[in-house]
């Protein structure tokens, strides 16, 4: 079985034990999460899909660490001009398994 869930802005395909690195959520580690933004559940060739939200579905996990992700550099060069602007960006992430869909 798995499930099509909206968080963050970004939405995930995600099926029972997956692990995966989502934007940041509150929460400590070990506690449990539940999204009820699902779009789509499916297991085989059932599929339901919502408009846009299925009702009373939804999927839950449990969030393993808060984490960041890799340093990215945004660098600007204007040639001849003698102009450079470096920044420099880490997204804070969350790490969770999904433990659930019911749907």
């Amino acid at each position: 079985m798995y499930a099509v869930i909206k968080t963050g802005g970004k939405q995930y395909r995600v099926s029972k034990d997956d692990v995966l690195d989502i934007e940041k959520l509150e929460g400590d580690a070990g506690s449990s999460i539940e999204f009820t933004d699902v779009l789509m559940v499916g297991e085989g060739a059932s599929v339901k899909i919502g408009m846009p939200m299925l009702a009373g579905a939804k999927v839950t996990a449990e969030l393993v660490e808060q984490t960041r992700g890799p340093k990215l550099i945004a660098f600007r060069k204007r040639r001849r001009k003698n102009s450079r602007r470096k920044k420099g960006h880490r997204q804070d992430l969350t790490t969770v398994r999904i433990t659930g869909i019911t749907g």
